[in-house]
């Protein structure tokens, strides 16, 4: 019985370290973070709609340009009306000479043209979308930077728990063996009469408890591979031992303010607030005036049956006209209204990002502080506790311990090794957390080897599309005399940030 259970735990340990069909080389945490920067499919999709994004810098710059349309048309009107009595020529002599009766009356015409229209000035209306779509782009390239640390941490933090779940398997796997040995030593002693059956009992009930703490340590490595497998985008291979993170901050005011300065959810905050201020200064421009230019060129006949007539009736009509809004009923007084409160919102956003980031740099920090102490702690545990274990079992065989002694200090050898993986592990995810709330977490950077997205390679390749040679002077002329970009100051609701991050500083914990 002994021995078949010996052999079903180690084959189950093999198969749930290798992972059924799972492939059989070596994989870093670099092969990792290399095919998710690749595959990921929410990083894909971000990618995706920043793609997306730059098109309304197109869309927005479409305004400088001449808008060119062409129209064609046939008509045919019959007109009925009472019959009236009147003379016709008949003979071709040009003397009407024959008396009818008509009560309706048919024409039929054709026409073709070609007009163009152009902005010339639109008091900063075309101009200041220019910059709110510009400034959304920046901020969707910063949203972008977000999604990537966090598909880079989840690697991590995936790739960790699977290597520290197989760490702990193993521990498992070693205590089960070591208590088979030690069941079979006091089953041997029981027979000859060194020991009751009550340390046979022991043994047995710390050999069953063992099985059971093997089986929960399978489960807990497949759900960590099938976590590893959803982000990475292919199940756990023989992974390394994780590579040294790029160092962290000794300093939390060196942590701070690096994170204040490049975490993307806060840039993205502050360039949010950029596209509402330009918004509301597109806002006001629809108070002032607008010029456009317009030009129109086509032909005309009404006589279907002589459609060459189009190009003999020719005519050309340019001119340009100024728009000027009196009275809007309240429209654009609202939309400023509008425009202004949702750059107060952004404001106020930002400074909502920055608590988060702040709040998020502590827990950081204080997790690398605390595990790294757990982790010191743990391994001289372990240290004690195998030199205890040893010396348990050498007493043990002259009579100066008990079977339960043996059993408990093996139970606490164990339950320190597998504390001293889960706080290594805990420590490696707390200083990639930390360099994601510092805004360091970037494929690249953990890395080198990745070709690097660049979202700005797709903007400068569209950004022209459709532009012509006019376009800088019509932007520069529209922005002449149009209302300025006014700078959101901070509000009531905004308080500065200095305030609290004295709060969070000294909360933080200390080395």
């Amino acid at each position: 019985m002994l021995k078949r259970s010996r052999v079903l735990a180690s084959a189950a340990v093999v198969a749930v370290m290798t992972g059924l069909g799972a492939p059989a080389w070596a994989e870093t945490l670099q092969d990792a973070i290399a095919l998710a920067y690749r595959t990921n499919p929410n990083l894909l999709a971000q990618r995706a709609n920043q793609r997306a994004l730059d098109e309304t810098v197109v869309q927005a710059r479409s305004g400088l340009r001449p808008t060119i349309g062409a129209s064609a048309g046939v008509d045919y009107t019959r007109s009925d009306f009472p019959a009236v009595t009147q003379f016709v020529d008949t003979n071709g002599d040009g003397i009407p000479d024959t008396q009818v009766k008509t009560s309706s009356s048919e024409t039929e015409g054709a026409n073709v043209g070609v007009s163009v229209s152009q902005n010339v000035w639109t008091a900063g209306r075309t101009s200041r979308a220019i910059d709110q779509a510009r400034a959304s782009v920046l901020a969707g390239r910063e949203n972008l930077r977000e999604i990537e640390q966090s598909v880079m941490l989840s690697v991590i933090q995936a790739y960790v728990n699977v290597t520290r779940d197989m760490e702990i398997l193993r521990i498992r796997q070693e205590n089960l063996t070591v208590l088979q040995r030690q069941l079979e030593e006091t089953s041997a002693r029981f027979e000859v009469g060194e020991i009751t059956r009550t340390d046979v009992a022991q043994a047995e009930a710390s050999q069953a408890q063992s099985e059971a703490d093997l089986a929960n340590a399978q489960a807990q490595l497949s759900t960590s591979r099938a976590a590893y497998a959803a982000v990475v985008g292919q199940s756990p291979a023989d992974l390394e031992a994780a590579p040294v993170l790029p160092e962290v901050p000794s300093d939390f005011d060196v942590a701070i303010e690096t994170a204040l300065q490049r975490n993307p959810a806060v840039l993205a905050a502050t360039y949010q607030l950029q596209s509402a201020e330009a918004a509301v200064a597109a806002a006001r421009s629809e108070y002032l005036p607008s010029v456009r230019a317009t030009a129109s060129y086509g032909g005309s006949t009404n006589d279907l049956g002589d459609l060459g007539e189009l190009a003999d009736r020719r005519s050309f009509t340019a001119g340009a006209t100024l728009s000027v809004p009196l009275f809007t009923g309240g429209l654009n007084r609202s939309r400023v209204a509008q425009a202004l409160e949702r750059a107060n919102a952004a404001q106020i956003g930002i400074e909502g990002e920055r608590r988060t980031v702040l709040q998020n740099v502590s827990s950081a920090y204080a997790q690398v502080l605390s595990t790294r102490a757990t982790v010191a702690a743990g391994t001289e545990a372990v240290r004690a506790a195998s030199v205890a274990a040893e010396g348990v079992r050498q007493e043990a065989q002259v009579g100066l311990r008990t079977t339960l002694d043996v059993l408990n200090q093996e139970l606490a050898l164990r339950n320190a090794q597998t504390s001293v993986a889960s706080a290594r592990a805990a420590e490696y995810v707390a200083r990639a957390s930390l360099l994601a709330a510092m805004g360091q977490l970037e494929g690249p950077a953990l890395n080198p080897t990745i070709e690097a997205y660049d979202p700005a390679a797709n903007y400068d390749q569209v950004k022209g599309r459709g532009g012509l040679p006019w376009d800088g002077v019509i932007e520069t002329l529209d922005r002449v005399a149009s209302p300025p970009i006014v700078t959101t100051p901070d509000t009531a609701d905004a308080p500065i940030d200095a305030q609290l991050k004295g709060e969070v500083v000294r909360t933080a914990p200390q080395n």
